[in-house]
C-alpha cells in the first residue's frame, strides 16, 4: 500500500508539473501572436486560464480585459457570462483588479468631514469642476454617521488645480469644499504648500484613476462615476460586511 500511494502522488505530481508547463507554453504562444500581430496592443501584463474551455484571459496594463483562445488566433472583447451562477465573470475580475487597499491611502494628503458618529468611512477622488461630482455631493449629504476622505483630483484644467489650492489652503478645507461644490461658492485665492495634492494625482495616475468622482469603500472595491444616496449606501453596507 505504502508503495502504491507513493506512485499515485508521483503520478498526480507528473500530472500537475505537465499541466502547468503545458499552460506556459500556450501563455507564451498567445503573447507572441498577439504582440506580433497586433503591435499597438497595450503590453500584456498577464495571460491565465478562464473557466470556460480553450478560453484565456488576457490583461493588458491598462487593466482592460480580452479572451483569446490556445494559440492567439482570435482575440475577444466583451463580458464572459456564467449562466449557471449567473455571475458575469469579466465585471468581478475588473472589480478585483481595480480594487485598492484602503490601508494604503495617503489619508493625510486628504480632507477629511466627519457627519455623525464617523463610523463608516469612505475615500473620494473629485475634481471641483467636475459637474457629477457636484451631483455626488448632493447626494453624499444626505448620508450620516460618515468619515469621508476627499481627495482633491484636478484633472480637468489650470481652473480646477486652482480651485483646489485655493480649497486645500484654506483656514477651513472642509467648510470650503462644502461651499463650493454645494453652493457654487468659489473659495478666496490662497496660498500654500500643495504639494499633497500633487501626490494625489500621481496616486490616482499610479492606480488608473481616470475619471472623477472616483469611490473607494474600505474593502477595497472601487466605484468610477456619482451615485445616489441609496447606492452609496448600499455601497458602504456592502463594504462593512
Amino acid at each position: 500500500m505504502p508503495h502504491l500511494f507513493q506512485r499515485l502522488v508521483a503520478a498526480a505530481t507528473l500530472g500537475l508539473f505537465l499541466s502547468t508547463a503545458w499552460a506556459q507554453g500556450q501563455e507564451a504562444t498567445i503573447r507572441k501572436n498577439l504582440n506580433d500581430r497586433i503591435p499597438q496592443l497595450p503590453k500584456i501584463e498577464e495571460v491565465s486560464r478562464t473557466p470556460m474551455a480553450g478560453l484565456f484571459e488576457v490583461r493588458l496594463s491598462t487593466n482592460e480585459i480580452y479572451y483569446s483562445d490556445a494559440e492567439g488566433n482570435f482575440l475577444i472583447q466583451g463580458n464572459l457570462i456564467d449562466t449557471k451562477s449567473r455571475r458575469n465573470l469579466t465585471e468581478e475580475r475588473e472589480a478585483k483588479l481595480g480594487a485598492i487597499d484602503f490601508n494604503t491611502l495617503p489619508l493625510k494628503d486628504a480632507i477629511t468631514l466627519v457627519r455623525g458618529n464617523g463610523k463608516r468611512k469612505l475615500a473620494v477622488f473629485e475634481d471641483p469642476n467636475c459637474g457629477y461630482c457636484k451631483r455626488f455631493e448632493r447626494d453624499l449629504s444626505k448620508v450620516d454617521n460618515i468619515t469621508i476622505y476627499l481627495f482633491l483630483y484636478p484633472i480637468l484644467g489650470a481652473d480646477s488645480v486652482d480651485k483646489s489650492r485655493n480649497v486645500w489652503c484654506a483656514k477651513d478645507p472642509a467648510h470650503a469644499w462644502t461651499q463650493l461644490m454645494g453652493r457654487e461658492q468659489a473659495p478666496a485665492s490662497a496660498q500654500c504648500n500643495t504639494a499633497a495634492i500633487e501626490r494625489n494625482v500621481e496616486f490616482g495616475r499610479k492606480y488608473k484613476i481616470t475619471g472623477t468622482p472616483t469611490l473607494i469603500a474600505q474593502d477595497g472595491s472601487r466605484v468610477p462615476g456619482a451615485i445616489n444616496t441609496s447606492q452609496i449606501e448600499k455601497l458602504l453596507a456592502d463594504a462593512s460586511k
